[in-house]
């Protein structure tokens, strides 16, 4: 019996060391991470009698030695050593002006970069500690500045992945314009890049808040999208979607459409 006692203790004491492990991990914990000023960073720019080569990003500090050809002196990315340089990831301006942890304004493709980037490092680097400043404060806790671009990037993200369902949906059209035939719109298996097993028919997709319209391709059989496939619809796919016009001059359910004018 105590040997099924001491068996069910380590049991249980292991689900709570994982536990705040877990809790641990969640808060952001590095254990030995360390916290750096901009001055300290500043002397990690791989030049010879320097301590080290690296950058940050978001406030995060990353050794990025082996990378020595891209960021050491000479590099292409040299000015992004020693520093939190984070604007730059998404704007691409690499001069003194834009090698600054400023992130405000930027769009939220520009912080989708700053995300894939931040990624990257964490794939490929090893994390060092944290720059004391816009993102963490003198004990490494994060301030409202990250968290205030944290909740920008998710916000991103999620806009990214309904954009990305709707274009599952609503597959772009193929077109082509001549002076002679004037525009052609048709859908295919493949159109707007969604391989898929029907093709659709072009429709006129409007987003609400958004002005114009663009050519989408429609599922003209089936349940419509997000329902389950049974005898309550009208097996018209989604061509009753309300944000959605048909071509004028198009037979209704016509792969392609040809507009002279």
């Amino acid at each position: 019996a105590s040997w099924r006692r001491g068996a069910m203790w380590r049991g249980a004491a292991a689900g709570l060391l994982c536990l705040a492990a877990a809790c641990l991990v969640r808060r952001g914990f590095e254990p030995r991470a360390r916290l750096l000023s901009a001055a300290e960073l500043s002397r990690y720019r791989g030049a010879p009698g320097e301590p080290g080569l690296y950058l940050a990003l978001l406030g995060r500090v990353f050794d990025v030695e082996r990378g020595r050809k891209h960021y050491g002196p000479g590099g292409a990315y040299s000015g992004l050593a020693g520093r939190d340089a984070t604007r730059a990831f998404a704007s691409g301006d690499f001069t003194p002006a834009g090698l600054v942890d400023d992130v405000s304004g930027l769009s939220a493709p520009e912080l989708l970069s700053i995300h894939s980037w931040l990624s990257f490092y964490g794939d490929n680097y090893d994390p060092v500690g944290k720059l004391v400043g816009r993102f963490y404060d003198e004990n490494g806790a994060p301030t409202e500045a990250l968290r205030e671009v944290e909740a920008a990037i998710e916000e991103a993200l999620k806009f990214q992945a309904e954009s990305e369902q709707r274009k599952q949906q609503f597959p772009p059209c193929n077109s082509e314009w001549s002076s002679a035939k004037g525009t052609r719109f048709w859908c295919s298996r493949q159109s707007g890049g969604v391989h898929r097993d029907w093709a659709g028919v072009p429709r006129k997709l409007y987003r609400p808040g958004s002005q114009g319209s663009r050519c989408v391709c429609v599922r003209s059989t089936g349940p419509p999208w997000g329902q389950p496939d049974s005898s309550q619809h009208s097996d018209r796919g989604d061509l009753d979607n309300p944000h959605l016009e048909q071509f004028k001059g198009c037979h209704p359910l016509a792969e392609q459409c040809v507009l002279t004018s």
